[in-house]
């Protein structure tokens, strides 16, 4: 069995700044694209940010020039630094992995972290 666990959530003034954490446990053979979700209250859930195995990052262009996606294959950990937030990045942030484990590849997310930045 495979869990996403991710940290480093909370409550933020505009312009400061926050880590977000995802680290994957269990049964896993290899990673895959590791990516950041938020959803904002009201709103579907959308991309963030997305890392795939060759480091070539994509970001959305709300979080161009301010977050960066970052990951550590020994930790099977992906990072998200978010500098110069915004009250508009609030919402719930998922971190999502395509995850070789036993008998098949599958996607998996985490249980989602609360940011909320206040103007």
């Amino acid at each position: 069995q495979v869990q996403l666990v991710e940290s480093g959530g909370g409550l933020v003034q505009a312009g400061g700044s926050l880590r977000l954490s995802c680290t994957a446990s269990g049964t896993i053979f290899s990673i895959n694209t590791m990516a950041w979700y938020r959803q904002a209250p009201g709103e579907q859930r959308e991309l963030v940010a997305e890392i795939p195995t060759d480091g070539a990052t994509n970001y959305a262009d709300s979080a161009k020039g301010r977050f960066t996606i970052s990951r550590d294959n020994a930790k099977n950990t992906m990072y998200l630094q978010m500098d110069s937030l915004k009250p508009e990045d609030t919402g719930v942030y998922y971190c999502k992995m395509g995850i070789w484990t036993v008998g098949a590849y599958k996607t998996f997310w985490g249980q989602g972290t609360q940011v909320t930045v206040s103007s």
